[in-house]
């Protein structure tokens, strides 16, 4: 027997309401977010959640540079780079300079941490 169904993310950022609205249209998942802003969640219908959290001085990783390490990082599979590029473009993301592969793409959400659009 299972003692939890999900394990459960929680990522550093400065702002979880952004960065739970960028993941939550990404995922299209619902966004809850606490009243005072210091905690948000994204949550799929199946259950499986992330949440955010504010850090005061956040400071975002420098990936690929381990000077202040990537933390983590989402891989998230699409069925065309192209199309998925513009999609989390138009959310918020931005490109990251370094690509080192041709089956994925590497972004950087709102609050600076790597992810990855990927096709098989």
């Amino acid at each position: 027997m299972a003692i939890a169904q999900f394990p459960v993310t929680v990522l550093d950022c400065p702002d979880p309401r952004a960065l739970a609205e960028f993941y939550g249209a990404l995922l299209d998942w619902k966004v809850k977010v606490d009243d005072d802003g210091s905690w948000a969640e994204i949550r799929a219908e199946y259950g499986q959640m992330f949440c955010f959290q504010r850090v005061d001085d956040y400071a975002a990783p420098t990936w690929p540079s381990q000077e202040r390490p990537q933390q983590f990082h989402l891989d998230v599979d699409v069925e065309d780079l192209d199309a998925g590029e513009q999609a989390v473009l138009e959310l918020g993301a931005t490109k990251h300079d370094h690509q080192p592969g041709t089956t994925f793409r590497v972004f950087l959400d709102p609050a600076g941490h790597p992810f990855c659009l990927c096709v098989e």
